[in-house]
């Protein structure tokens, strides 16, 4: 079968089981079998090995952090949604990655980035455009493929547009896209879900923010450590690190 086939099934029948209920149809049987089908299909589509991110391939796009779009947001708090992008955007900008940012009818619409953001990245211009898909304007997709790297992670409000639209187009033009999932919110369950499922069928890699910065990071003695750490602020590494401090005395 189809690797894109068989994400299909595997994730109707586990990741998205949820989905099913909020739009009231049942999967299918056929979801729930994945491993019914024959060994020969099953290999037919090779597993293309794991080629980690690194500072050297990877760009981060940050797309549509509005204000105005902000406030429809339903998945996640105002606060900790505010508290991922900007931490997302942090500990790029400590492992030196190309960072692209833009907003749709920012002057009309859907209003500003939000502060936090823009104090965050200083010096970052944000691009405004008026189309749906931030790939689909020359500037944007311009400023993308000028960073010559070849894996593009993506955050947007909303999900399933903001970051699925330009994360899609990204793999139809033979990158490798990734969404940092909890850095993009939307605004019901039944749009985050089908949002996953369709990036998913699309050959997008869903990730969170810190796992996907971590992978850039690689290796804790490199000097950016600290402050991509820093960045993120999590309050477990924290904890660990205080507790490694208290047992160093």
């Amino acid at each position: 079968m189809e690797r894109r086939q068989f994400l299909q099934s595997t994730v109707l029948a586990t990741v998205l089981g949820g989905a099913a209920t909020t739009l009231g149809i049942a999967p299918p049987a056929a979801a729930a079998t994945p491993l019914s089908f024959s060994q020969e299909n099953a290999m037919s589509e090779p597993i293309r090995p794991y080629e980690p991110l690194t500072s050297q391939n990877a760009a981060l796009v940050l797309v549509d952090h509005q204000v105005g779009l902000m406030t429809g947001v339903r998945d996640y708090s105002t606060g900790e949604l505010k508290h991922n992008v900007v931490a997302l955007a942090k500990a790029a900008k400590a492992l030196h990655l190309p960072i692209i940012v833009t907003t749709t009818a920012r002057d009309s619409m859907w209003g500003p980035t939000f502060p936090e953001l823009v104090e965050a990245l200083p010096g970052v211009a944000i691009i405004d455009r008026s189309s749906v898909n931030a790939f689909d304007d020359p500037k944007v997709a311009q400023a993308i493929m000028a960073t010559g790297r070849k894996k593009l992670i993506f955050a947007g409000i909303s999900l399933e547009v903001c970051a699925a639209f330009p994360a899609m187009t990204a793999v139809g033009k033979g990158l490798d896209a990734y969404v940092a999932v909890d850095a993009s919110g939307t605004f019901s369950e039944t749009k985050r879900q089908t949002g996953l499922l369709r990036m998913l069928q699309a050959g997008v890699i869903l990730s969170d923010y810190a796992t996907l910065m971590v992978e850039i990071l690689k290796d804790n003695a490199r000097p950016e450590a600290g402050a991509v750490y820093g960045a993120m602020d999590m309050p477990w590494a924290k904890l660990v690190g205080q507790i490694a401090q208290a047992y160093g005395k």
